[in-house]
């Protein structure tokens, strides 16, 4: 059984649950994370959630989303997901946006997350799971931020990420590195018993 980090206002904390029981119209606010992946040639991995998830199937997002678990840091999450969504090794894994936070509903289903951004390369070709990705598509970055901006069909949370990375510059390899101290307190209290 998956459990989620839950939190209070400030990013501390407050308990743990199951991720399934935890996502319906009320959903606390919780521990999460988005990352993404781009090729060694520059090319972005976006996907399609599986028709079979909970929250948001079927819909064009970001390379891949997913919850640390309880007292785990947040990099070996983003590489556990990356494994367990798109069978990807990841390398050059760099914090970008440390304290993106969102609230979204579809269905009768909420999201609530403190969810930092991360980015990545691909270390070979992805082999998507099923149950989790539907399809996987590489864009070009410039072409993909525009579809952003005039797709209302993406997920709501990677058309608020995108606009908070263009922000950083047109580059993504020239984004900055986020201050890890910039993080919710429960993801640098994870990072802090690492070791």
């Amino acid at each position: 059984m998956e459990r989620v980090v839950l939190l209070d206002h400030d990013g501390h904390i407050v308990g743990e649950q199951d991720k399934y029981a935890v996502h319906d119209g009320d959903t606390p606010l919780h521990l999460a994370f988005s990352c993404y992946v781009f090729s060694n040639s520059g090319l972005f991995l976006m996907s399609r959630r599986s028709l079979r998830k909970k929250t948001w199937p079927g819909i064009w997002t970001n390379s891949f989303c997913g919850h640390p678990a309880p007292g785990e840091a947040m990099t070996d999450a983003v590489h556990r997901r990356a494994s367990a969504e798109l069978g990807l090794t990841l390398s050059d894994l760099r914090l970008v946006l440390p304290r993106f936070r969102y609230r979204a509903e579809l269905d009768g289903v909420v999201e609530n997350e403190l969810c930092p951004v991360y980015v990545a390369r691909a270390v070979g070709d992805p082999a998507p799971n099923p149950d989790e990705v539907d399809r996987i598509e590489w864009v070009g970055w410039d072409s993909f931020r525009d579809r952003v901006r005039t797709d209302p069909t993406l997920s709501p949370w990677c058309r608020l990420q995108v606009d908070e990375l263009a922000g950083l510059g047109p580059a993504p390899d020239e984004w900055p590195t986020g201050d890890a101290a910039e993080l919710p307190p429960a993801a640098r209290a994870a990072v802090a018993g690492h070791g």
